[in-house]
């Protein structure tokens, strides 16, 4: 058995327990407990775990990194044999891989420059950083409208007693997000969710309780790894389609979905604290990639809309009874809203930025771009012990995916380059939380006005109360309707 607590030596005599004598005889330090690998007969130790042996009984065959992750070892003369089925060898890409495709502009030209640190600036330079910073957001109102909100599928979830403060403030964001989903009219039947950075797809699964009920309901988790929790087993047991993309936003092309093709369902982007870049990928993927290219299949014969309506009618009886049919949609669209919590600002990145050209309209570039996406982490960091200084941001794709997003509020103080004493004392407290929230309301602006080009009515609103959650911002969108009577396409 394992032991808890301190220590750094395995408990004493051999494990006991039910398979001991199978199992590896390696105690892991660092987990506190011993290996649970089976061993061959014959065998003390598996062969992670072999080089770690304290007897002469395990064989001399060399145990090397694995060169595709070296976070696990092979036996040298077995790489070949291990490389074919290695679970970090490189697989085939799945049909709704395109290289790039939401990358956006790749112009050289529009490339930033390597930039010295925050805390490297002079005094004056950082005073002239912060005039741009102030007169491209004159007239500014940070006050954006409140709406935290909730839905009664969470209430359960909320008054139990059992939950923890982390688990507890997951739960008002879910609950206001949700909330948020249903004030935009996006919950109904014949529609297709798809969460970016989707994590353990917590999110995904309070919108699928909320539907109960509605018929053709498509869910797409989109995450870069492999990442499956419990809520997954659950999802199986229900009528709705859960399906897992693992892919990089970044080449995700959502009109290579056969489904997506044969049904045309609305889409509705949804993410929970969706980091930096990942934001502008997935608004391009889907306003910009999806929309453009069901546009170009969406002339067909008037006698096909009338009969797609019919049948969708027909399929909606059950919704309707139970009084929700102002939520059915009346036309096809391609992408019928986004609600997105936003998160991490100083892991944006320039070139995939979709509000470009918002801040060249302000005089601004990718040079103050790269400062004020740094910048932005004051607004959660100005009260707290800053991070050392980093010689410069930290790349992209290390994390704004990650497998667990459910909490990166607290990440940006880790990646803040500013040290107390380079501030040069003219920047107290609360005035760094001011000029970081003008920096991600300038980032989140141009996104608003990316949207707004593109058609959509997009608003900023705060979600939650900051004492559950600093990073408490939602971008939400719906497309415009037109001022005629005729539903929009």
């Amino acid at each position: 058995m394992g032991r808890r607590g301190g220590g750094g030596s395995p408990p004493g005599g051999l494990r006991a327990g039910a398979g001991a004598e199978s199992r590896c005889r390696h105690y892991v330090e660092r987990k506190q407990r011993w290996c649970r690998l089976t061993v061959p007969a014959g065998r003390l130790f598996c062969g992670e775990h072999a080089g770690h042996a304290d007897t002469q009984e395990e064989d001399a065959r060399k145990r090397i990194p694995c060169p595709l992750d070296p976070k696990h070892t092979v036996y040298e003369d077995q790489l070949e044999k291990h490389l074919k089925k290695c679970n970090s060898r490189e697989k085939p890409k799945p049909v709704f891989f395109i290289q790039d495709i939401n990358a956006g502009s790749t112009d050289v030209k529009e490339t930033p420059e390597e930039q010295v640190p925050i805390s490297s600036l002079c005094k004056e330079e950082l005073e002239s950083l912060i005039r741009k910073l102030r007169k491209a957001s004159e007239g500014v109102n940070l006050r954006l409208k409140d709406q935290t909100l909730s839905h009664p599928v969470l209430q359960e979830a909320l008054s139990d007693p059992k939950n923890g403060d982390s688990a507890a403030k997951h739960l008002k964001q879910q609950a206001s997000i949700l909330g948020n989903i249903e004030k935009l009219k996006l919950l109904g039947p014949r529609r297709c969710f798809v969460e970016f950075g989707a994590g353990r797809g917590k999110l995904s699964h309070w919108v699928d309780l909320a539907l109960q009920g509605a018929e053709d309901v498509h869910f797409y988790l989109v995450e870069r790894v492999a990442t499956r929790f419990k809520v997954d087993g659950k999802h199986r047991k229900r009528n709705s389609m859960f399906e897992r993309l693992q892919i990089d936003i970044q080449h995700l092309c959502l009109s290579k979905i056969p489904m997506l093709v044969e049904k045309k369902l609305p889409l509705i982007g949804i993410g929970k604290h969706l980091c930096g870049v990942a934001t502008d990928l997935a608004l391009r993927c889907l306003v910009e990639t999806y929309t453009a290219q069901c546009e170009k299949r969406s002339e067909e014969p008037s006698v096909k809309r009338v009969k797609s309506e019919r049948e969708e009618a027909k399929e909606t009886d059950t919704w309707e009874e139970d009084g929700k049919e102002e939520n059915v949609p009346k036309a096809w669209t391609p992408v019928a809203g986004i609600v997105i919590a936003l998160c991490c600002h100083h892991r944006c990145d320039w070139t995939h930025y979709v509000g470009k050209e918002f801040f060249k309209a302000l005089a601004l570039g990718p040079v103050e771009f790269g400062y004020f996406q740094r910048l932005s982490s004051w607004a959660t960091c100005g009260m707290r012990e800053p991070a050392a200084e980093t010689s410069e941001t930290e790349p992209r794709g290390q994390e704004w995916q990650s497998a667990d997003n459910e909490e990166h509020e607290h990440g940006a103080c880790r990646h803040a380059d500013e040290k107390p004493d380079s501030l040069h004392g003219v920047l107290p407290a609360e005035e760094r939380k001011t000029i970081g929230r003008l920096c991600k309301w300038l980032i989140d602006q141009g996104r608003v006005q990316y949207l707004q080009q593109k058609g959509y009515d997009a608003e900023l609103q705060y979600y939650t109360d900051p004492s559950v959650s600093l990073e408490n911002v939602l971008l939400t969108a719906v497309p415009c309707r037109p001022s005629s009577s005729e539903p929009f396409l």
